[in-house]
């Protein structure tokens, strides 16, 4: 014996690598079909992302400090901002501290966005483009659209635009669900574990649900459309039982968008955390001009874990972080 370990093996199997080979074919011919450009942009950053639920790693080259993207959103709509038109990209990007059986520090990520289309646009080609990679490799029933407060009303009860911190705590408790330090007086927390704990597991594994019209106070980089109540005009694909992408008909105002990274930032020092600086060159695209246009954001890795009736991602990478 030489003391050699076996972690040098590839976390999945030879099939899964030929198949995403495959799939990543598949997913530039539909896109070239369409006419929608690939593109390639920077994995390093001088912003970070100020979203309360995202870490990004740090890396220094000398004296500076960069980010690795945790999403390639904002150079891609630097690019939009500059007249690229239509455009996608499948990249790498990178989150601090997640790890899990649907988590990997390090994924794979296909992000694209397209000018003049409004969020129903988008679930149009979300649904057009699982069609065509699951056709032949996995049964997909019917893709359904439904609200986000139809969706939590019809399977809790709640109205998740009126229920109060102890309503949604109240519901968990009930289901047995433990909630995780410091989340009592947090209601959009409470609301994600809602419907993580409590709806998710409700939905056919096999049928594409496209939930949307998000509370305003979960818009990230969404429109907020007005009405009682307003609504953030965002979606989210959830099959296989887990959420696999993320849509949002694209905030364009660059004021508004400011002040939400100032609210993201405020959140973060009052949790104790690190504030990283805004990315001031995507408020500067912004400022300059950003098309009407809608953008997704759809996890690779949890459409093979679907493809491959998997359980865990490591099971769908071909080194997860364990072996990196």
């Amino acid at each position: 014996m030489n003391g050699a370990t076996r972690d040098w093996m590839p976390s999945t199997s030879a099939e899964l690598v030929r198949l995403r080979g495959r799939v990543l074919r598949d997913i530039r011919g539909w896109f070239w079909e369409r006419d929608v450009t690939e593109v390639d942009t920077p994995a390093l950053s001088s912003g970070a992302a100020t979203d309360p639920n995202i870490t990004s790693f740090a890396v220094r080259n000398g004296d500076t400090l960069y980010y690795l993207q945790t999403s390639p959103e904002f150079p891609m709509k630097r690019l939009l901002a500059a007249g690229s038109g239509d455009i996608y990209q499948v990249c790498h990007v990178f989150r601090e501290g997640e790890a899990g059986t649907r988590h990997n520090p390090e994924f794979t990520m296909l992000e694209w966005y397209r000018v003049g289309l409004d969020m129903h646009g988008m679930m149009d080609d979300m649904e057009s483009l699982i069609g065509a990679i699951c056709a032949g490799r996995r049964r997909v029933g019917r893709s359904v659209r439904i609200t986000y407060r139809q969706l939590m009303t019809d399977v809790t009860g709640l109205d998740p635009f009126g229920a109060d911190e102890a309503e949604l705590a109240g519901a968990l408790d009930v289901a047995g669900v433990d909630l995780p330090k410091g989340l009592e007086g947090d209601r959009d927390g409470l609301l994600d574990l809602v419907l993580a704990a409590l709806v998710e597991p409700t939905l056919d594994p096999e049928q594409p649900v496209f939930v949307h019209d998000f509370p305003a106070s979960q818009a990230a980089l969404a429109r907020v459309r007005p009405g009682t109540p307003p609504v953030a005009e965002r979606f989210e694909l959830f099959l296989g039982g887990m959420e696999l992408a993320n849509g949002f008909h694209e905030l364009a105002d660059p004021g508004e968008q400011q002040a939400r990274f100032e609210r993201d930032l405020a959140r973060r020092c009052a949790d104790g955390r690190t504030a990283p600086p805004m990315d001031r060159r995507f408020l500067d695209a912004l400022r300059a001009g950003l098309p009407d246009c809608s953008g997704v954001a759809l996890g690779l890795d949890r459409l093979m874990m679907f493809l491959a009736g998997a359980d865990s991602i490591r099971d769908v990478l071909t080194f997860d972080i364990s072996r990196a």
